[in-house]
């Protein structure tokens, strides 16, 4: 689509009207044209920032704000699904706390090496004879035994659980764990287990 004439005229009046501001800004200027390219410069960053902040609201808003919390009743235990879409238990084991992400597709509980420091296993004496395969390759798995593991008010005794070797940010619950319920189920956003 070409321009007319009118639309030539106002394209070139706006060019000469912004050649003019710009010479006429920098001639008022020219003594502290430093300082005032410095007050540019740090309006382009703030506005770089908020930029990145709009963008990434969801991760700080995950980052930083309050996790779930369960709702326990008599037969049941409900989580709300995170903001991220995945489900999050923090448990006692033995004594500490540790939050866990529900990964069905796992089949052990599966500690971090850094959660098993926590709750008093030294990783680097432990014997890594199984393997598990993950998103990243495969990765060698140190069997242990949980003194107990507890949620809201339901405390299983003697839970075996493996220790991962390779670099895992979050510990495991898989289906070891979540067979222990008479159901489990997804709905409307939270996960339910019953006993």
């Amino acid at each position: 689509m070409g321009l007319d004439g009118d639309s030539l005229a106002r394209l070139a009046y706006l060019s000469l009207l912004g050649a003019a501001l710009i010479a006429w800004f920098f001639t008022q200027n020219r003594q502290s044209i430093g300082k005032t390219m410095q007050q540019a410069l740090a309006w382009v960053f703030i506005f770089i920032g908020v930029i990145a902040i709009v963008g990434l609201w969801e991760d700080i808003r995950t980052t930083v704000g309050p996790s779930a919390h369960l709702s326990v009743t008599e037969s049941s235990i409900e989580v709300p699904r995170s903001v991220d879409g995945h489900y999050y238990l923090s448990m006692l084991v033995d004594g500490e706390p540790i939050t866990f992400l529900v990964d069905t597709g796992a089949s052990q509980i599966v500690l971090s090496s850094q959660d098993a420091k926590r709750v008093g296993i030294d990783p680097d004496q432990l014997n890594y004879i199984g393997r598990a395969f993950t998103a990243n390759g495969e990765v060698r798995t140190a069997p242990v035994r949980l003194q107990s593991l507890t949620l809201g008010p339901i405390s299983d005794k003697n839970v075996s659980a493996w220790v991962n070797e390779g670099e895992l940010h979050q510990s495991l619950l898989g289906m070891d764990y979540l067979q222990r319920f008479s159901a489990v189920q997804f709905s409307d956003g939270r996960l339910i287990l019953s006993r």
